[in-house]
């Protein structure tokens, strides 16, 4: 069934390539080339990077080869994704395009029609009068060398009509319409548009042209645009959430929750210290690291997470594991996040002064015996005091509610990401950003202040969200 599946994914991936590649390459281009060439080298050398960027980070191959890797590979995925956007959007402009154009030249040919010039009158030939009949005999001569005139006349115009013009001959002899439109002297300007089209591209390659073109240029402004906002940085969102069970002293908590930064060959050290200037700058009560801090070994990426040890709050930084932490290493982050200063809640709670905070390993940590204990976590707590729960995916949200849990703070779904993958994020987590209700529990997702793959986020801004509690007591 894996195979069968594989298989099926394999065959959709070549079709949608192949159909870009008609769009773009073959449909603008005369005939095969250079063009056609480099298009499907462009087309299969970017999926070649992507591959093996991704193989590269899943393998721990040496992290200066993830690096060069990683930026073309990942931005081509990426740059993929709105290519086949736009080439499919263009299918709906191209026919309409093509019949503003018809009916263009149509107008314009009617409006150049030419007009029709009256036709010269021939000279008749003097019918010969018989002779004797009241003319002199000069009259009579003139009668009969008429037909002899006549011929001299004929022949000499068909003369002169197969010689060259003077016309074709001298530039000044040019007509007023040839010299309009700017032709070359001795050679006869197109009488019509449509004489004009046949030394034109076709509109049929015109419109692939036009089409093409902006499909191309919207799919590289959109990629550019939402690498430009990965890159500066998450920015801050705030939300209140009530508390029914929050005493009134600690209403106006502040709890800084960030997610899915996903430091990576591709976001270093520098992104790490963007993330944790941001975070200082909120001057939180509480830090949340909902999982998801790394894509790679502590041995590669432990520089790049070294700014965490700088984050400020006035009751601590703490972690939970997301699904890429078992990618990478969890046991070994686990230790690297403790060294560097914030507490790991490995199915763990900590009574904080108004409220319990509890901690829950992630889904992915049960192939490694290491998954979510809820029981372990919230089992024998006092459950007259609120609750907040730090679970890197959204669908722990289940078992939070049966565990009585006031408020559940994940990440993980970026928000999609990549516009449209809000809708496959839709299909696979009951909240994909934002705050929502479950019974009694209160769910909050933030999109995350990095990116997985591609550094591009299209539709789903990045964030890091300050949680205000609001005491309803209060």
């Amino acid at each position: 069934m894996v195979i069968v599946f594989a298989l099926l994914a394999l065959a959709v991936l070549v079709t949608a390539n192949w159909y870009v590649w008609r769009r773009l390459f073959r449909d603008t281009t005369r005939g095969p080339g250079w063009g056609r060439r480099l298009g499907a080298v462009l087309i299969a050398g970017g999926w070649v990077l992507a591959v093996a960027a991704l193989v590269a980070e899943r393998t721990g191959a040496p992290f200066w080869l993830q690096r060069v890797l990683a930026w073309p590979g990942f931005l081509w995925l990426a740059l993929s994704i709105y290519l086949l956007l736009g080439v499919v959007a263009g299918e709906v402009v191209r026919p309409l395009l093509r019949r503003f154009l018809e009916r263009r030249d149509a107008r314009r040919a009617g409006a150049a029609q030419p007009v029709r010039q009256p036709a010269q009158p021939v000279p008749s030939v003097p019918e010969p009068v018989p002779a004797g009949a009241g003319q002199s005999e000069s009259a009579t001569d003139s009668q009969q060398a008429a037909p002899a005139q006549l011929a001299a006349t004929t022949s000499t115009e068909h003369a002169a009509s197969t010689e060259p013009s003077a016309s074709a001959e001298s530039p000044s002899a040019a007509t007023p319409a040839a010299q309009a439109s700017g032709a070359s002297p001795g050679v006869a300007a197109p009488s019509t548009p449509a004489e004009s089209l046949l030394r034109a591209p076709s509109r049929r390659l015109f419109v692939s042209r036009v089409v093409g073109g902006a499909a191309a240029a919207a799919a590289l402004g959109t990629v550019g645009y939402g690498t430009y906002g990965v890159l500066r940085g998450p920015k801050v969102k705030r939300v209140t959430v009530p508390l029914a069970k929050l005493p009134r002293a600690a209403h106006g908590y502040r709890i800084a929750v960030v997610s899915d930064i996903h430091l990576s060959p591709v976001l270093g050290r520098g992104f790490a210290q963007t993330v944790v200037d941001t975070i200082n700058s909120t001057q939180p009560d509480l830090i949340a690291v909902v999982g998801d801090l790394v894509d790679g070994s502590v041995k590669d990426l432990g520089p790049a997470a070294a700014p965490l040890a700088r984050l400020r709050a006035r009751h601590g930084s703490f972690f939970v594991t997301g699904n890429h932490e078992y990618f990478s290493g969890a046991e070994q982050w686990v230790e690297e996040v403790r060294r560097l200063g914030l507490r790991p809640l490995e199915n763990d709670r900590t009574e904080l002064s108004y409220f319990d905070l509890a901690g829950v390993n992630d889904i992915a940590g049960e192939s490694e015996g290491q998954g979510p204990d809820f029981a372990r976590a919230l089992g024998d707590r006092d459950t007259a005091r609120a609750c907040v729960l730090l679970a890197h995916q959204p669908v722990q949200i289940h078992d939070a509610v049966e565990h009585g849990v006031d408020l559940q703070l994940s990440g993980h779904t970026h928000g999609g990401q990549l516009w449209p993958g809000n809708f496959f994020a839709e299909a696979a987590n009951p909240t994909v950003a934002g705050l929502e209700r479950y019974g009694d529990t209160q769910l909050y997702v933030s999109r995350g202040a990095g990116a997985w793959g591609p550094p591009t986020r299209v539709g789903a801004p990045s964030d890091i969200t300050v949680i205000e509690l609001a005491s309803k007591q209060a």
